[in-house]
């Protein structure tokens, strides 16, 4: 997963992008966990995923209303239409991002 600045969110929400963008930071165990199982997750579909360290992002974390970290936000045509703080298995992000993001490509 490529780490994304400022101006690959901003490019990638202004063309209407479909995908996944998770905010962390790297001091954070769970933060780690979650980022390996999202790795997996990677190699299993094909839609955009970026990740983005939101201790140089304070401002972004304000605007996408995340409270805690990890957080995966999941964007649909440019939109935010979820969040998620629990990531819990594999199996259950797989079945999230399918299930949210990609029903319309089926």
């Amino acid at each position: 997963m490529n780490e994304w600045n400022r101006n690959n969110l901003l490019s990638f929400m202004e063309s209407n992008g479909t995908g996944v963008v998770y905010f962390y930071t790297p001091l954070c165990g769970t933060c780690q966990l979650a980022g390996k199982m999202l790795q997996v997750v990677e190699n299993l579909v094909k839609i955009a995923m970026g990740k983005m360290n939101l201790n140089y992002y304070p401002d972004i974390a304000e605007k996408f209303a995340v409270e805690s970290v990890p957080c995966l936000i999941l964007i649909r045509d440019g939109q935010v239409i979820d969040r998620l703080y629990a990531f819990h298995s594999v199996p259950y992000l797989l079945e999230k991002i399918r299930g949210e993001l990609m029903k319309a490509d089926a």
